[in-house]
């Protein structure tokens, strides 16, 4: 415990940081300090000596999660860290292919494709097959094809779906043919990295095997926005050990729209049945009222794992809901409220306005203009 003995963790963040053998579940509310805890067990399984570096798999949603992660782990440590294998679920099964690329028709030198260029690919298919783009547009058939490769299926999986099914029935044709158009130009996009990922760990016992000695330890974070193709990459990586810790909260799965799996999180238990499930529940961000009312709120879904967040913090003001016939008249108030707070001395950096989508900025930008 030597090099977390700094960090000042609570009793639950320090039953997750030490719970080192087995699966693993810290379901971790909303500013209950999930990254220091993270943080705090890397650092208790490289400075016990229960595996070195290069035996860690840790997987984050961002780079800049994973850059934050290594930095700070290096401070604990006092010494920098390398060798390890932390980064998103991308940038790792990158990695990873690069290293059996001519298995899957690639090689090691292999290309990503970004969306301009999975476009064009996809209209001259179009164009050979006769399709008129206006009617089948290329984001929606790059969009299908992406929603494929979330879900784990190649070209072969739906080769049976029904045409009926589908807004036309060639685009399990052009599913191949793009798949075949990509591995001739020896490239691949970002669906293809853990697609061709779990191709190879499916069908190749020794490779896989070869992994499963090497990671010793698998951390995940945030595991509810984690789609089926990553789920099942994760899992054939960590069936043999079961040293696996995924850190999430299903009360904060936002990204069901472009293919995350809310059940990931839910059935940890099912997936992992000696699984451990520590809650994190001890809040650090929010007010008292902040509390009550997200936690009433959440509280009325159906699919959902029980945890009750709780603050020492004492004080706060209560929470304003506020009804507007539109945007306009939605604008007008809050420019008058930080207006009102600006007069109380408070200055317009410290105040933030969080909207739903990019286009609602419209109204308010226009507003706070008018304002000065």
């Amino acid at each position: 415990m030597s090099g977390i003995m700094g960090m000042a963790l609570n009793n639950a963040q320090l039953e997750a940081a030490m719970t080192t053998e087995g699966p693993l579940l810290i379901l971790a509310g909303a500013g209950t300090g999930k990254t220091r805890v993270l943080i705090a067990r890397i650092a208790h399984i490289l400075s016990t000596g229960r595996a070195h570096p290069g035996q860690l798999l840790a997987v984050t949603f961002t780079n800049k999660a994973a850059q934050e992660i290594k930095e700070r782990v290096a401070v604990i440590l006092q010494r920098p860290v390398e060798g390890w294998w932390l980064g998103t679920f991308h940038a790792l099964a990158a990695r990873l292919l690069r290293r059996h690329a001519e298995i899957v028709g690639l090689t090691p030198q292999f290309t990503i494709l970004d969306e301009d260029d999975q476009l064009r690919l996809i209209k001259q298919l179009l164009q050979i097959e006769n399709i008129d783009d206006q009617k089948l547009p290329p984001r929606q058939v790059g969009d299908l094809f992406a929603r494929w490769k979330d879900k784990g299926l190649s070209p072969e999986h739906i080769s049976n779906i029904s045409p009926n099914t589908l807004v036309n029935p060639k685009l399990p044709q052009l599913y191949t043919m793009y798949q075949q158009r990509l591995k001739s130009l020896n490239s691949c996009d970002f669906g293809d990295l853990l697609l061709h990922n779990l191709h190879i760990l499916s069908t190749q016992p020794e490779i896989l095997s070869q992994y499963h000695q090497q990671f010793r330890f698998i951390m995940v974070d945030e595991y509810q926005d984690t789609n089926t193709a990553q789920y099942l990459w994760i899992r054939l990586l960590s069936q043999q050990h079961q040293n696996i810790c995924c850190v999430g909260d299903d009360d904060q799965s936002i990204y069901g729209w472009r293919g995350a799996e809310i059940g990931n999180i839910l059935r940890f238990g099912q997936d992992f049945p000696t699984a451990k499930i520590v809650r994190l529940e001890q809040n650090y961000r929010s007010t008292p009222h902040i509390l009550a009312a997200a936690s009433w709120i959440i509280a009325h879904n159906r699919d959902r794992m029980v945890k009750t967040l709780r603050t020492d913090i004492t004080d706060g003001d209560y929470v304003q809901l506020g009804n507007f016939w539109d945007g306009t008249e939605e604008a007008r108030f809050v420019a008058e409220e930080v207006e009102s707070i600006q007069r109380r001395g408070e200055k317009l950096g410290s105040m933030a306005v969080l909207v739903r989508t990019a286009a609602q900025t419209r109204e308010f930008e226009e507003r706070f203009l008018t304002f000065g």
